[in-house]
């Protein structure tokens, strides 16, 4: 790409080469973080035993701020001028975190989810150093945001299985 052609791009203030690695980086956890949405809601559906109502109505709880942050990361790469995945195919192939059975024990659930919540904080922080690298403090914020409210839940999940 010339130089020329690196100028006429600008959103933000950002390059397309720019642009394009804050996007790649969004896409990432918004594959994330649209598996670990639906494993919630299964989890929400099926969960069973003596922990029923605590962890159908936390399931609930986290689904929907998972619902909330995923809306946020895609209007975010729309401000980039980009689509953000929204394929199920994609978010699968792109997803670290994976699908799993709607029958496990309650306990094995909020394992699985404390899980899910190590690898959105992993990827999370590399976004954010990505972003921060390149002067996107308002992405940076965003994840931020999110981290200190996935270690919370993460806190308290670790604590409910003690």
């Amino acid at each position: 790409m010339s130089v020329s052609e690196k100028r006429v791009y600008k959103k933000l203030g950002y390059n397309k080469d720019e642009s394009e690695k804050i996007v790649s980086s969004l896409n990432q956890l918004l594959a994330n973080y649209h598996v670990h949405y639906q494993k919630l809601r299964n989890f929400h559906w099926n969960v069973t035993g003596g922990d029923f109502f605590e962890l159908h109505n936390k399931f609930e709880e986290l689904y929907t701020e998972a619902f909330g942050n995923i809306d946020l990361i895609a209007e975010r790469i729309r401000v980039f001028g980009m689509k953000p995945l929204s394929l199920m195919k994609d978010y699968l192939e792109h997803s670290s975190i994976k699908e799993v059975s709607t029958d496990l024990k309650s306990r094995e659930m909020v394992e699985e989810i404390l899980k899910d919540f190590q690898i959105l904080v992993d990827n999370m922080n590399e976004c954010a150093e990505k972003v921060a690298g390149l002067g996107d403090q308002a992405t940076e914020d965003m994840l931020i945001s999110f981290i200190k409210n996935l270690e919370l839940h993460h806190w308290m999940l670790t604590s409910f299985l003690k």
